[in-house]
Parts: structure tokens; sequence; C-alpha cells
């Protein structure tokens, strides 16, 4: 059951980073550039580790971190028939930085986390 809740959680991972790239040239009004995935990606991604060391295991935590860089990196340089899918601008590294970085602080709290000690082991 854990690992199909893994495999959840990262397919929930590849699928919010391939809407996320998609979206990210979003205009408000046609002319201001307004990155609202930077937001999603800020929010979801930590939410998809934690959610991966919480109920599957501490150490799985890490896969919906990677798959979600692995699918920018792979679908935003070599997106669908070749083409740049990943901006060439701010907007991109922001994307980058809001769910990486996030994701990357929550799989720390996650690692972090003191092993159980059992009652024989309490002097």
């Amino acid at each position: 059951m854990s690992r199909l809740l893994l495999v959840l959680l990262v397919l929930d991972a590849a699928l919010l980073a391939v809407l996320e790239l998609f979206f990210l040239p979003l205009h408000v009004g046609g002319t201001i550039p307004f990155p609202v995935t930077v937001l999603v990606a800020a929010l979801t991604t930590p939410l998809l580790v934690r959610l991966a060391g919480r109920l599957v295991a501490p150490r799985a935590a890490f896969a919906p971190l990677v798959a979600w860089v692995l699918v920018i990196v792979i679908v935003g340089l070599f997106g669908p028939g070749g083409d740049l899918v990943l901006l060439q601008d701010w907007r991109a590294l922001l994307l980058i930085a809001g769910g990486a970085l996030p994701a990357a602080m929550s799989l720390g709290g996650v690692l972090a986390v003191p092993p159980k000690r059992s009652a024989t082991s309490r002097g």
C-alpha cells in the first residue's frame, strides 16, 4: 500500500510540474507577466515531500522532489515536439527556486526527525 501511495505522490509531482511549466507564461491583462505557477509550486512541492515522508517513510520523502525537478528539466528543455517550454527569463529561475528550495527545506525537516527510542534504551 505504501508503494502505491508513493507512486501516486510522485505522479502528482510530475503532473504539477508539467502544468506549472505550461502556465508559466500566463499574463494578467495581456501585458503584465504574472507567474502564478510559482506560488503553486512553492505550496504543493513541499506538501508532497512532507506527505511522502509522513505517509510512506522518511527516506522516501525525496522522491516527489526528484520527480518534480526531473520533469521541469526534461519537459522544460526537451518539451513536446522538441520545443523549449522553459522560458528563458526571470520567471523560469523563479519557478525552479520557488519549487525546489521550499521542498528541499521540507525534505531537511522530514529527514531531521530523530528516530524514536524504544522503552528499553531509556535507562
